[in-house]
C-alpha cells in the first residue's frame, strides 16, 4: 500500500502553492478542484493540474486530484481533462461527497473508458472515496466494496458535521457541551472497520486551526491510536507533526522486526508455534500485530537499530 501519513491539500487554482508543495515532505499531495477553487476559476484550475502533473517534480509522492462531486456539472469534465491530459502521471482521483456505491462505480467506468481510449493501462489509476455525510456513512460498507480501484476511505469532517447538525463551528474539534468521551469515536471507528474489512486505507480529515500544531497533533494522535493510516494536512506546518504521529517510534519499529525474526526462527528452525523474545511470549497473533508496525516503519523510511540473535540451544 502507498504511504499516506500526511495528505496535503493544495488549491489547484494557485500555481505558487502547487510549486511549493512539490518540495514538502507530505507523503501524498492532492490538487483540489473542488472546495478550494471558486466556480469561475475551475476551468483554469484543470489546466494548472495537467501542467503540474506533467511538468512537476513530485519526488515519489502519491499524486492525487480531487474532482468535484458528481452532482455538479464540473465533475465529468474534471475527470476527462485531467486523465486525458495527465493520466500517466496520476496515481488516484479523489471523489468527494460519496453517498452511494454507484458514485464510485460511475467514476470507475469513466476512468476505464478514458484509459482504453488513450491506450493507458486499465485500472492503474486508483480512487479515494470521501465520506462527508450521514448517507455516505450509512452506506459505507457497500461503498468500500464498490470498486477494485478503491484505495482509501477519507473522512470529510466539515460537511459531515453539518449533515448531522453537530453543534460546533471548528472543524475537527469536539462540540461544546459534549463532555463524555469523544464525539468522533463512532464515526472514525465506522470508517476504519469498513476500510479494514475491504483491505483499504483509512485517512482522517483535516484540522482547520492550522496555526495550532499542538492541537493538530492531539487530534491526529487520536486517529493514529485507533489504527488510521494518515491524516489530511492543510498547511506546511502540520506536515512534520503528521508524519511523526503516523510513524511508529524507533523502539516500536525495532521491537516489531525482532518479533518477526524470532517467530520465523521458532517456526522454521525450532518448529514450534510459539517462542520467547526476552521475557515476552510471542505467537501467530504477535506476528500479525508486528507486521502492521513493521510495515508502517518501513514505509516511513525507518532503519533497524537492533539485530535478532537466535537463542542458544
Amino acid at each position: 500500500m502507498r504511504s499516506r501519513r500526511t495528505t496535503l491539500a493544495v488549491p489547484a487554482s494557485n500555481p505558487r502553492f502547487i510549486e511549493k508543495a512539490q518540495g514538502l515532505a507530505a507523503d501524498e499531495i492532492f490538487l483540489d478542484l473542488e472546495d478550494a477553487v471558486a466556480p469561475a476559476a475551475k476551468e483554469e484550475a484543470r489546466k494548472n493540474v495537467v501542467a503540474a502533473l506533467t511538468e512537476g517534480d513530485w519526488g515519489g509522492k502519491v499524486r492525487v486530484v480531487r474532482v468535484n462531486d458528481l452532482e455538479t456539472h464540473w465533475a465529468y469534465r474534471d475527470v476527462i481533462e485531467v486523465v486525458e491530459g495527465a493520466g500517466a502521471h496520476l496515481d488516484c482521483l479523489m471523489l468527494p461527497k460519496v453517498q452511494d456505491p454507484s458514485h464510485v462505480q460511475w467514476l470507475d467506468r469513466l476512468l476505464t473508458q478514458i484509459e482504453r481510449a488513450m491506450g493507458h493501462e486499465v485500472g492503474r489509476i486508483g480512487i479515494e472515496a470521501q465520506i462527508e455525510d450521514a448517507r455516505g456513512m450509512v452506506a459505507i460498507d457497500a461503498i468500500a466494496a464498490s470498486s477494485p480501484r478503491l484505495e482509501t476511505l477519507v473522512f470529510g469532517p466539515g460537511d459531515f458535521m453539518a449533515s448531522i447538525n453537530m453543534r460546533t463551528l471548528v472543524v475537527g474539534e469536539q462540540p461544546p457541551g459534549y463532555t463524555e468521551g469523544d464525539a468522533y469515536h463512532y464515526i472514525l471507528m465506522r470508517i476504519l472497520m469498513a476500510a479494514r474489512a475491504h483491505d483499504l486505507q483509512a485517512i482522517d480529515g483535516p484540522y482547520f486551526n492550522v496555526r495550532d500544531v499542538e492541537a493538530f497533533r492531539r487530534v491526529a494522535e487520536r486517529s493514529a491510536a485507533l489504527g488510521f493510516d494518515g491524516k489530511w494536512v492543510l498547511h506546511p506546518s502540520q506536515v512534520e507533526a503528521g508524519n511523526e504521529v503516523f510513524s511508529p517510534s524507533q523502539d516500536d519499529y525495532d521491537h516489531a522486526e525482532l518479533i518477526l525474526d524470532a517467530y520465523e526462527h521458532a517456526t522454521t528452525v525450532e518448529r514450534r508455534g510459539a517462542a520467547m523474545l526476552g521475557d515476552e511470549m510471542i505467537d501467530e497473533a504477535s506476528r500479525k500485530m508486528a507486521l502492521v508496525i513493521a510495515a508502517k516503519g518501513r514505509a516511513a523510511g525507518l532503519s533497524r537499530t537492533k539485530a535478532f540473535e537466535a537463542p542458544s540451544s
